[in-house]
């Protein structure tokens, strides 16, 4: 009895932190909300959490319920749902779908389901790669997948940590993804082929590649992470020593040290660097921020290996997203 009254009043207090939270939330998306001691960031609300309720909360399901509040802050939501149950479905497009592992959508008559996928998952990046005609998707929990014509590959990163994006290596023709602390490279033509480049110092939110015509046997890879850094590495045949993996036919996961790569950094932005991209058609970069005063920045990659100026640009509230479109030569942000 005394158990079930301490958890009662667990969750009553649960409940309480949740609201400040969606409150925090709510002002947020509208603009009037003011930083202070008070504020609930993921560090709080996880150690709110696990003094609540201690080891029997799993790391990634209190993720999952901080991003849900954080996305949305009207969502409904079920305290239990920190423990990993859910209790009814949210989603009525698929009344027929009893599993909620299924996070490959393809049209109507066809949907792809694999063992490896777990609960909940839902696809975080998706590349079209149109010289080789198929598509490289990237979900939350690890699944790397390429969808072709003749058939669908897929590999499971197994690892706590999500990943946060993903891209094509054009020159290596191997899939490259980001997730919070590392980086992974998978040789997709051998499903069993992977390597890890760790450890990463902050928090990766974005990848993408650079487009150079004139590399052989080499990609550049531009990405992004939480304390506004921009990252620029250059991947050769010889890190990854892919015509040695390739004649092994056992399950192989390398871990490199991201010691042994040189990485070039700056600092460009103040908060999150929402995303990166190589606009070859300018010969710039980009890349963009929820920061208020350096949203935006647009120029040469060479500013990444130097403290020149870079072309900058503010935004209020910041900027989560932008594409470039070369018939109309216009950049198009979205906040």
């Amino acid at each position: 009895a005394f158990e079930l009254l301490d958890f009662k009043n667990a969750v009553k207090e649960f409940q309480e932190l949740v609201e400040k939270l969606v409150t925090q939330k709510t002002k947020e998306k509208l603009g009037l909300y003011i930083k202070d001691n008070d504020e609930i960031d993921y560090e709080k609300f996880y150690a709110a959490t696990q003094a609540l309720f201690g080891a029997e909360v799993k790391d990634y399901n209190v993720k999952a319920f901080f991003w849900k509040i954080s996305n949305n802050p009207d969502v409904r939501i079920e305290w239990c749902e920190i423990f990993g149950c859910f209790l009814g479905e949210s989603d009525g497009m698929f009344p027929q779908l009893k599993e909620e592992n299924m996070v490959f959508l393809l049209p109507k008559k066809k949907q792809i389901t694999h063992t490896v996928v777990k609960r909940d998952d839902a696809i975080k990046g998706i590349v079209k790669v149109p010289n080789l005609d198929f598509i490289v998707t990237s979900s939350q929990k690890g699944v790397l997948t390429v969808f072709n014509k003749q058939k669908i590959l897929f590999y499971f990163h197994q690892d706590t940590a999500w990943i946060t994006g993903c891209d094509f290596l054009p020159q290596l023709k191997c899939v490259v993804a980001v997730t919070e602390r590392t980086i992974i490279i998978w040789n997709y033509k051998s499903q069993n082929i992977c390597f890890v480049i760790k450890p990463m110092e902050n928090c990766l939110l974005c990848v993408c590649t650079v487009t150079m015509p004139k590399q052989v046997a080499k990609d550049t890879i531009l990405m992004g992470d939480d304390k506004g850094y921009v990252y620029l590495l250059t991947v050769t045949s010889d890190h990854l020593a892919l015509k040695k993996c390739k004649s092994k036919k056992e399950s192989q996961l390398q871990v490199l040290d991201s010691k042994t790569f040189h990485i070039v950094k700056r600092k460009l932005h103040d908060d999150w660097v929402m995303k990166v991209q190589y606009i070859s058609d300018l010969n710039c970069f980009g890349s963009c921020s929820s920061d208020s005063i350096c949203s935006f920045v647009l120029d040469d990659i060479k500013r990444l290996e130097d403290n020149l100026p870079v072309k900058e640009f503010s935004v209020p509230k910041g900027v989560n997203a932008f594409t470039y479109c070369r018939k109309a030569k216009l950049i198009v942000t979205g906040g």
